[in-house]
């Protein structure tokens, strides 16, 4: 991707942020036993619609969808259907927006009601290894550094990175590049450079890495059938810290 440099631009990428972050939000309210999955895609719709904005995964590719959401060994792309949520399931929300001209991408994973200690703890490892991840993404950084930040951190927790799948700069298009793996070796890769909006998006199994994708075409799902969470910031390269743009309170559990 092109870093951003124009102020008005960045504003507009802010405001996106926003929204996405507040979609989320809201969304993740809503996630209980007993509702179906396609009510909370129809929920996201609503709230996305509010606010003036549209879908960024809707018809995207085909996707038909107005939100990714996976339940339990889905590790990303799972589409809203009948499946109601029951006690016990660990729920991916990926919601990703176009919110004048800009988009903004973020997800969480939302426990419902108590999990065992080893999903416990694979969900805040997961959003561990996020913040962990965002605290590299300054200037004159290398990607391969914040990227292997990722994996060192999954891995020190017994866990797995899913490789096939990946982060991605975001602006005016919902996939730019760079491509942001969840592993690689640190002091490797382009200098990351003010003005850079990145979409960090961890997502970790409990067992094997490996995944593979359902007779829809879309849903991935862990090999071996454990649990998969996944976490996601887009963010701002800033002259100093870095900046969350779909910033919100944490959601770990309902």
């Amino acid at each position: 991707m092109i870093p951003i440099k124009n102020q008005r631009e960045i504003e507009k990428m802010r405001a996106a942020g926003r929204v996405a972050g507040s979609v989320l939000q809201k969304t993740a309210a809503l996630v209980r036993p007993g509702v179906s999955t396609q009510e909370i895609d129809q929920a996201a719709a609503d709230f996305i619609a509010d606010a003036g904005s549209k879908s960024a995964f809707l018809n995207y590719r085909g996707f038909p969808g107005n939100i990714c959401i996976s339940l339990n060994e889905e590790v990303v792309h799972g589409i809203g259907s009948n499946r109601r949520i029951q006690l016990g399931d660990i729920v991916k929300l990926d919601i990703g927006v176009v919110h004048d001209g800009w988009v903004g991408d973020n997800a969480t994973t939302v426990a419902v009601g108590p999990v065992p200690a080893d999903v416990q703890r694979l969900l805040q490892a997961t959003e561990e290894s996020l913040y962990e991840a965002i605290s590299h993404a300054v200037a004159g950084e290398r990607l391969g550094t914040l990227c292997a930040s990722v994996e060192e951190r999954v891995l020190a927790h017994g866990l797995s990175v899913v490789r096939e799948f990946v982060g991605h700069g975001v602006g005016r298009k919902l996939h730019e590049e760079p491509q942001i793996p969840n592993y690689g070796r640190r002091g490797s890769g382009p200098r990351l450079k003010p003005g850079m909006t990145l979409a960090i998006e961890p997502m970790v199994n409990l067992g094997t890495g490996a995944v593979k994708i359902l007779s829809d075409g879309w849903t991935v799902v862990t090999t071996d059938g454990k649990p998969s969470a996944h976490f996601e910031h887009t963010v701002l390269v800033t002259e100093g810290e870095p900046e969350i743009l779909t910033w919100r309170e944490g959601i770990l559990s309902k």
